[in-house]
């Protein structure tokens, strides 16, 4: 079994406990191709058996998340789990529709964005979440992001919360993008929910639960299927297929490029032409 299936993960739960699951289900190798923290939900996609071979390809897609941003009130991790830090009141007037999606326009595009101090993110050998557990300053690098839309779905006067949908470039943190548009709303704020719905092409429509990977109601998508907008090579024979399992160079006079590899109709993997030399890259079949 190689390839990729889509997982609804629910909330309270890490990424790696999916992976973990699936691992025992399906008794193959399983890998993700990014992390989702443990209070939100969404879209998770696992690369199964062969399939973890290709997360080199899959690491770098945009994104697109539905999310409850909880204004008035400022926590540690920058959202609903974290420590209080801070109240304030909400002025009501912040809560128009116009106001928010004039400070929406000023959100998108290409910026610098400063991680939270509750993430992954390693810095000297050692996760930023450990530095802030143990109270000890590190200093955080600002990363590139790109935020290419902003959609606000709800506004709760009441509860003092906006809901919207973001669709983003790799590496952004959306609890420090509510914490951003908190800002420059004139309050604080925290996320207080959030859903995944879109990494890439994977969408939350396709993705199945961990009950259903149980029960074994689920189709993967192959490495063919993932490749499929890519051009193929037809080795002429099997003097060549041989070749290239063996990780011989073959002359193709092609554009350099990810291509899918096929002998006769039967396909054979993925191979990269790099200066007109194919060489192997993912082998499913030979």
């Amino acid at each position: 079994m190689d390839g990729l299936i889509i997982i609804n993960k629910p909330k309270n739960c890490t990424s790696h406990d999916i992976v973990r699951k699936a691992k025992k289900i399906l008794q193959e190798k399983v890998g993700h191709t990014g992390t989702l923290d443990p209070m939100a939900q969404g879209v998770l996609p696992l690369l199964i058996g062969k399939g973890t071979l290709c997360s080199k390809y899959l690491i770098n897609h945009d994104k697109i998340y539905d999310v409850q941003l909880q204004l008035g009130i400022a926590t540690d991790t920058k959202d609903i789990e974290g420590k209080i830090l801070e109240t304030k009141e909400v002025d009501k007037k912040i809560l128009e529709k116009e106001y928010i999606l004039n400070i929406f326009k000023g959100v998108i595009g290409k910026q610098e964005q400063l991680p939270p101090i509750y993430s992954a993110i390693k810095v000297n050998g050692k996760k930023l979440y450990q530095y802030a557990r143990e109270g000890k300053k590190v200093e955080i690098k600002p990363r590139s992001i790109e935020i290419y839309n902003l959609e606000l779905q709800k506004i709760d006067k009441t509860k003092n919360q906006i809901e919207f949908r973001v669709k983003c470039s790799k590496g952004t943190y959306i609890r420090s993008l509510c914490e951003d548009i908190a800002k420059k709303m004139g309050t604080i704020g925290y996320m207080s929910n959030l859903n995944r719905i879109q990494v890439g092409e994977f969408n939350i429509s396709n993705a199945i639960t961990i009950e259903d990977l149980e029960n074994k109601n689920f189709n993967i998508i192959t490495i063919e299927k993932l490749f499929e907008k890519e051009d193929k090579i037809i080795l002429e024979n099997e003097k060549k297929l041989t070749l290239f399992l063996n990780g011989v160079k073959l002359s193709y006079n092609k554009p350099n490029g990810v291509y899918r590899i096929y002998l006769d109709k039967t396909f054979i993997g993925i191979g990269i032409v790099e200066n007109n030399l194919l060489k192997r890259d993912i082998v499913i079949k030979g």
